[in-house]
């Protein structure tokens, strides 16, 4: 088997090697969790194959720390981890999102309220630079570059290896679904909750202006019966109207990999045949496959939105009346200073926490329109957008928001030549066609 270091040393010299002008892309073995895009640039880049880079190199129970490569999967890396009873602070809740694509994209879940994202438990990065140099950072060692490859979606350098925290964790977990009726409650209630920290997991649906489920969740050590997700069953439909559910561990970090706000199919026979088939992960694998006959018209609208807790009241007036779609799904996430964000706009948010809001499969004419609204209300909200999916930012807004001096200075140092392009040029232009 080859070792982490052949692995490192292999991907070095192809990039000490590198002659062309033409951008790199990165061949992966698991697939990219960003919203499908059929026009994007990086189908035809040359490739560097990291796909062997998806091995978790040990569990240290006593320190309650991994060391893992980038192409491990939350599935693999929770299975493993529950052997000690053990599982990493923050698990996005498709199965087979990677760590590596938790940083560069900054997947959350139903424990970010007060643990944010998975980078926030990371203690050290390897970085493989574009001329082939390995660093190693940290919070206390080249710190801007630590914190910059969060949230940069791989410009910044190819992460070959994570250290992180893990907590503790039981065999199960026990979930409440809590009714509300305005948004007014729903914000008491979440408030109160991530206040008082005695509960492990925090997220919600939300199918309408007047009806609010609230998911808390709590790990214990026994349970009177358990359900899953995998199959008949789809989470977003059943919290509706259930009052609460047992889950295993594993079943709980992942009860929305078959559909976060919407299930492929509501007939209980097709999903008895073809319930099993349908994961996030083989629907991102079918678009990928035929992108070249899918049209971007065709595309739903998918959108990730941090919402200031405090201008949650203003965003669901305008959305309410401009675009008012159900069901959305809500997480609350604890705010960090992130040195990616531009220092103007973090002196414009005073909230500790703030509201991620995810639309699925929203389908609408005119999809740039309704894509630019929403860069043009967060911006007033002084609110947050990830940029898994389509980003229409012009780069003065663009730059309103990212820290371009931070991005730069980290750029001059891991990739000068720009064979990965820029974070502004990658999300914003390339992947659009541009």
């Amino acid at each position: 088997m080859t070792t982490h270091e052949e692995k490192i040393k292999r991907i070095s010299n192809q990039l000490k090697n590198y002659r062309s002008d033409k951008p790199i892309s990165l061949k992966k073995k698991s697939v990219s969790h960003q919203v499908p895009k059929v026009n994007d640039k990086k189908y035809s880049d040359n490739k560097i194959d990291i796909s062997d880079l998806n091995k978790i190199l040990f569990v240290d129970a006593e320190k309650k720390i991994c060391v893992a490569e980038p192409g491990v999967t939350f599935a693999d890396l929770v299975k493993e981890t529950l052997k000690y009873n053990l599982v990493p602070m923050t698990v996005p809740e498709h199965k087979a999102i990677t760590i590596g694509g938790a940083i560069a994209g900054c997947s959350i879940e139903s424990m970010s309220y007060k643990y944010s994202g998975f980078h926030d438990s990371c203690l050290e990065y390897e970085v493989i630079t574009s001329d082939g140099k390995v660093i190693n950072c940290s919070p206390e060692k080249d710190k801007l570059l630590f914190q910059m490859l969060h949230g940069t979606f791989g410009t910044l350098g190819i992460i070959s290896k994570l250290t992180f925290k893990l907590i503790d964790a039981k065999p199960f977990v026990k979930l409440n679904y809590e009714k509300y009726f305005s948004l007014e409650d729903y914000k008491k209630a979440i408030l109160e909750f991530s206040k008082k920290k005695e509960i492990d997991f925090i997220d919600g649906i939300i199918y309408s202006p007047k009806e609010y489920i609230l998911c808390v969740g709590k790990f214990v050590d026994a349970a009177p019966y358990t359900r899953n997700y995998n199959w008949m069953n789809a989470f977003c439909i059943d919290a509706r109207k259930r009052k609460e559910d047992y889950l295993k561990t594993f079943d709980y970090f992942f009860r929305y990999d078959k559909g976060t706000t919407t299930t492929f199919t509501k007939n209980p026979v097709t999903r008895f045949f073809f319930g099993k088939l349908f994961s996030s992960t083989n629907i991102l694998k079918i678009a990928n496959k035929f992108r070249k006959i899918i049209t971007e018209e065709k595309l739903p609208i998918t959108i990730d939105l941090f919402i200031p807790f405090s201008k949650a009241e203003e965003f669901f007036e305008w959305y309410n009346q401009e675009i008012n779609y159900f069901p959305l799904w809500c997480v609350p996430y604890k705010r960090k200073n992130y040195e990616w964000i531009s220092d103007s706009f973090l002196k414009n948010i005073k909230d500790d926490l703030f509201l991620d809001i995810a639309i699925y499969e929203m389908r609408k004419e005119n999809k740039e329109k309704y894509y630019r609204m929403f860069e043009d209300e967060i911006i007033k909200i002084n609110g947050l957008k990830t940029l898994i999916s389509n980003n229409y930012f012009s780069e003065k807004d663009f730059w309103k928001i990212w820290n371009k001096k931070n991005y730069d200075k980290v750029k001059k140092q891991t990739d000068p030549k720009n064979i990965f392009r820029g974070l502004y040029e990658k999300t914003c232009r390339a992947s659009m066609g541009k």
